[in-house]
């Protein structure tokens, strides 16, 4: 009787964990900005990405306006950081921004500091080359890379 109660109590104990919802996020990256603030940083590149000259515009091109739109998706305003890729990647991975844009491609050499996104658009390079576009997350906020990568998906962009 002592035994089947044992192997009772441990099945509950590893059903108990198979509850947990998958993906996760540890930091609670898609649990925070979802109603609430996406801090996006945002490197020069155009046509993806263009910062503006004065100090109150807004950047613009194509991925600024799928963030806005990914935003709305989850119900979040956006606090727009601009910089270079390196200063990005690293506010990245000190929990000071959610998401990097500004053309970054499959091969971008911040791969193994940041997550970056299932490519979400093919181009053709200056040089004939294909151009595999992603953005970059945190590292490990599976959660909130999933469903950045859904809305990526869903979008009528030339694969």
């Amino acid at each position: 009787m002592t035994r089947n109660f044992a192997f009772a109590a441990t099945v509950l104990v590893a059903l108990g964990g198979c509850t947990a919802t998958i993906p996760t996020d540890p930091d609670g990256t898609l649990d925070r900005v979802s109603g609430g603030t996406l801090r996006v940083g945002v490197s020069p590149s155009p046509p993806w990405t263009d910062l503006p000259d004065g100090p109150n515009g807004e950047p613009a091109g194509t991925e600024v306006e799928l963030v806005e739109e990914f935003a709305r998706s989850i119900d979040a305003e956006i606090v727009w950081v601009p910089g270079g890729e390196e200063e990005l990647v690293g506010q990245l991975e000190h929990d000071e921004l959610d998401l990097v844009i500004g053309g970054l491609t499959a091969k971008s050499p911040w791969s193994s500091k940041v997550a970056l996104t299932y490519r979400y658009v093919s181009t053709t390079g200056p040089r004939g080359e294909k151009e595999l576009h992603v953005m970059a997350a945190p590292m490990g906020e599976n959660a909130f890379l999933v469903e950045l990568e859904r809305f990526l998906l869903d979008q009528d962009l030339p694969a």
